[in-house]
């Protein structure tokens, strides 16, 4: 924990002094299709986006609640930088298609659903777990089946 941090701090001390400041990879102004083109591009190394028809008109519905500049998570495959997970490691020469976006208003941000995966849900505000509890005799309270 506090080691980890303080070698995080130490190393972030380290690359300014060698005259090479953080600088974010877009602005939070910057549109989502752009956003997510950046991720792909310089994060991932793919040559580029492939945004299907259905993510289109999520995107353009997002921009007409005004939620056109959100931040952008990126679901793909844990296997791989790409969205497919037979292409192991940091591949190259390949496109991220984009399926779908799901919007999370609320957390302030977009999912990119990179081609074909299976997501879990987010938890409510208060997760149930928050009301279970266990008596002195072991007999455990909020606990529905």
């Amino acid at each position: 924990g506090k080691d980890l941090a303080q070698r995080v701090v130490a190393a972030c001390q380290d690359f300014i002094a060698d005259g090479r400041p953080f600088t974010p990879l877009f602005m939070p102004e910057t549109p989502i299709v752009d956003k997510a083109l950046k991720i792909a591009t310089r994060i991932y190394q793919a040559d580029g986006i492939n945004i299907s028809q259905r993510a289109h008109r999520q995107l353009k519905q997002f921009e007409s609640w005004g939620y056109g500049n959100l931040a952008v998570c990126m679901a793909k495959s844990q296997y791989s930088f790409s969205h497919d997970p037979a292409l192991l490691g940091a591949p190259s020469g390949f496109e991220v298609p984009i399926r779908e976006f799901r919007l999370c208003a609320g957390a302030g941000f977009v999912v990119a659903i990179l081609g074909e995966m299976m997501t879990m849900p987010g938890l409510p505000k208060v997760p149930a777990a928050m009301n279970m509890d266990m008596d002195d005799d072991g007999n455990l309270t909020g606990v529905f089946g």
